[in-house]
């Protein structure tokens, strides 16, 4: 096909656009300010890349928070399954972690990706790195590159940016104002599985910045997760706190705080952690009885330290003390800043998109993954959603060229 296609953005959503589009036979030229693409990718990778989640489709869509309707049918298009087979085409073979994330056996990025640009290579995907996109001019895509201005034709151009978090790795939400200026409603970039501040006393600081509250279960309004919080220096971050990050960034909004409940025995029903505190405590001190009789670790009691009440608690009922215990609450007035975030929330709103994710007031312009505004936990559905949102882009652009 004589038909040219500008993916601007190197990230998963974007090269699986070009992978798709490529393989009919488009000129797919992908466009990147930085060296390199995927590099927010090879940075989750190093931790073991988080691919996708292996629970029911029904339960895997209510992670996109108020964005179901969109999602789900992308997700179900584009189901785990098949990016699993996507990555095993690949010469990665993956495995269900006992958390049910699902990960290459090599738990690595780097080769996934070195045999993702092979393949993209050999459809004829052509790569511009270190092309900053500027704008339009005209009709024309306008790039900054080596210190010059260069301009580039397209039939059709894919506008995968991500959102503002990592901006180190390129993702900055610059391209807010480009869009703005064009009239396209953008929600404000807001981060998301990112870490709360709160503050600590120097002594809690200077014992345990670092350390994690294990198996805990932290509760904000309604919501509940069970998971690890890890103690900073400013403030809480860790798996459950980012599985919450939306639900507590949503609360500061409204009251100007959150407040962030731990349950520090989730295994020990109310009952009997009060009947294990009315043991006598004879000579010991609390701290020592609290880690001797529930097992709390030193982190737990540090926390309970930090309680207003810390000086009153070795006179409290064990009722009373059991109730602290199981309903912990530190108090948050504000989120990291974006920078420091996994992902960021906001982005274009859906309602200047059509089924396509086509620009409305852009013909021919498309949008794909975090660019848009929606956010998940972290677990697999953040890579999933981008991988099938650049599924389903690159259907729409070819219904658009055709």
């Amino acid at each position: 096909m004589d038909k040219s296609i500008a993916i601007i953005g190197g990230g998963p959503a974007g090269l699986m656009a070009a992978e798709r589009l490529s393989q009919d036979g488009f000129k797919v030229t992908i466009y990147d300010r930085k060296p390199s693409v995927g590099r927010k990718f090879l940075i989750a990778g190093r931790g073991g890349l988080n691919l996708t989640h292996s629970e029911p489709l029904d339960s895997f869509v209510q992670k996109y928070k108020g964005r179901q309707d969109v999602m789900t049918p992308m997700i179900k298009a584009y189901p785990p399954n098949e990016l699993r087979a996507w990555c095993e085409g690949l010469g990665e073979a993956t495995f269900i972690g006992s958390s049910g994330r699902i990960f290459p056996t090599s738990f690595k990025a780097s080769p996934l990706m070195r045999a993702w640009i092979n393949r993209l290579e050999a459809n004829g995907v052509r790569f511009r790195l270190g092309y900053e996109w500027t704008g339009w001019d005209g009709e024309n895509l306008v790039f900054i590159a080596g210190g010059e201005t260069h301009s580039a034709h397209a039939d059709a151009t894919l506008l995968a940016l991500g959102g503002g978090s990592w901006p180190r790795l390129g993702s900055d939400g610059g391209w807010v104002p480009l869009l703005k200026g064009g009239g396209v409603d953008i929600a404000d970039l807001k981060p998301s599985n990112c870490g709360f501040q709160v503050e600590w006393s120097d002594v809690f600081i200077d014992r345990f910045a670092g350390k994690p509250l294990k198996s805990v279960t932290v509760s904000v309004g309604d919501q509940r997760v069970q998971g690890e919080v890890m103690i900073c220096r400013n403030g809480v971050e860790g798996g459950a706190i980012y599985a919450l990050s939306s639900t507590i960034r949503e609360a500061i909004e409204v009251a100007g705080h959150a407040t962030i409940s731990i349950d520090l025995k989730p295994d020990l029903s109310q009952d009997e952690t009060s009947k294990r505190l009315s043991k006598p405590r004879r000579a010991m001190s609390l701290s020592n009885f609290l880690r001797k009789t529930l097992n709390l670790s030193d982190v737990a009691v540090g926390l309970l330290m930090e309680r207003p009440d810390r000086q009153d608690l070795s006179g409290y009922s064990a009722d009373k003390l059991a109730d602290i215990i199981k309903c912990c609450q530190v108090t948050s007035l504000a989120a990291f800043p974006i920078e420091k975030a996994i992902s960021s929330a906001g982005g274009v709103k859906f309602s200047e998109v059509d089924e396509g994710l086509m620009l409305i007031k852009k013909p021919g312009v498309f949008v794909a993954g975090e660019m848009l505004d929606w956010e998940a936990p972290t677990g697999g559905y953040l890579l999933q959603a981008c991988m099938a949102m650049g599924v389903h882009v690159s259907s729409s652009m070819k219904l658009y060229l055709k």
